[in-house]
């Protein structure tokens, strides 16, 4: 019985409503003729409602007259039906079918590659690379050869010590490891020299081992010898040694900065508005006809990648354009003002250099007042130890 229900649910059944004073009798033939009836639900005494294959149905016609039931039709159950009811939609199943296919073609391409690991080196630069070397997107993924992309990073790149390739559906996901910058080491007993690594004016030197090769007052600049690593004898002539020894010099940081005394300032008015396009590779398509209905603003637009699963992306990205209302205020500043407000943005410059504010020694402020603006020069005076070993090549 359960197989004759699964096949009468694929090849098609009727849902019925049977009303009458004589259901059990319509019942009873049906069971005598071995008219298959199922899911049967009694409302009241004289309704009956029940389920029955499409070559039944067509059966129960004399049984309804001999009960003086009254039949009709509720549902319409099956493949038939629905094939029935659909075959008049070509342009449905035409579509569906090319979406299948669409999908299937996409699944053989590389539509999204995810960088990660990446800190000191930007995303944009590992992606020239990859695609200088043969993965990017819109790559067959059988014309992908990792290893050899693989290989080619570590021996171009002295910054990533170690990188991973994964292709899982239409998604490429690369992970890197970047190389820690480890100073160079010479060995105690290499030879070298200690050369300067800024520019400035030494202000004291204090040669350990070696020969002083500057002294105080005089300017240097960077990669001049500051301590020779060699050291010359009476009797011995030139020696050459591994250079130590102590050097400081004056180091000067500078910032300008430039302040109009009439300045254009741009406020968000907090109205905003969103639109949308599709991108299909270099195809764009704008769900919007008309520009926007701010006279000024600012638009941002965020990118996202459409995909299926997890991993399965398609060739499609929607673009979300978020534009601010602004607005334009003149703001107008004293001679005064202007000065303080370029001195305020010229020492953060400089605080952000990479110096002990507590060496600082000297600030200089040079201003030059004009008609319009007031230009801004900021000059720090730092004591720093200057140096760094270089191997003594021969």
């Amino acid at each position: 019985m359960f197989f004759k229900i699964l096949l009468n649910k694929i090849i098609g059944y009727v849902r019925i409503n049977v009303e009458g004073f004589f259901i059990e009798r319509f019942i009873n033939i049906c069971k005598a003729k071995e008219i298959l009836l199922w899911g049967i639900k009694r409302e009241k005494s004289s309704i009956m409602h029940a389920n029955i294959s499409i070559k039944n149905f067509k059966q129960i016609k004399e049984i309804s007259k001999k009960t003086k039931c009254r039949v009709h039709i509720e549902k319409k159950r099956g493949i038939p039906f629905f094939l029935d009811k659909y075959k008049k939609r070509k342009i449905f199943f035409i579509g569906l079918i090319i979406i299948l296919l669409a999908t299937f073609g996409t699944s053989k391409f590389i539509w999204n590659i995810e960088i990660i690991g990446n800190d000191k080196i930007s995303k944009e630069e590992i992606l020239s690379q990859l695609n200088e070397d043969g993965l990017k997107v819109g790559n067959l993924k059988s014309k992908v050869d990792i290893n050899n992309i693989v290989n080619s990073i570590r021996l171009k790149r002295a910054d990533i010590s170690w990188v991973g390739i994964n292709i899982k559906g239409t998604n490429a996901t690369v992970k890197i490891v970047e190389a820690d910058e480890k100073p160079q080491i010479i060995n105690s007993n290499e030879f070298c020299n200690i050369v300067s690594n800024k520019e400035g004016v030494i202000e004291k030197i204090n040669a350990s081992n070696g020969t002083a090769t500057v002294k105080k007052g005089d300017v240097i600049k960077k990669g001049d010898i500051l301590i020779g690593g060699w050291m010359e004898g009476k009797y011995t002539g030139t020696r050459y040694l591994h250079a130590r020894g102590e050097v400081q010099a004056k180091v000067w940081y500078t910032a300008r900065e430039k302040v109009s005394l009439r300045e254009t300032k741009k406020e968000k008015t907090g109205n905003e508005e969103s639109k949308y396009k599709i991108k299909f590779n270099n195809f764009e398509i704008n769900f919007y006809k008309t520009l926007s209905k701010f006279e000024k603003y600012d638009t941002i637009y965020e990118t996202q990648k459409i995909k299926i699963f997890s991993d399965f992306y398609i060739p499609v990205e929607l673009i979300k354009c978020n534009s601010s209302e602004i607005i334009e205020k003149e703001q107008n500043y004293t001679l005064e003002e202007a000065k303080q407000m370029a001195i305020k943005r010229a020492q953060e410059k400089l605080n952000s250099e990479e110096f002990s504010q507590e060496n600082i020694v000297n600030k200089n402020i040079n201003v030059n007042e004009a008609e319009e603006y007031v230009e801004v020069e900021v000059i720090y005076e730092v004591l720093e130890n200057i140096g760094t070993e270089e191997k003594i090549v021969f």
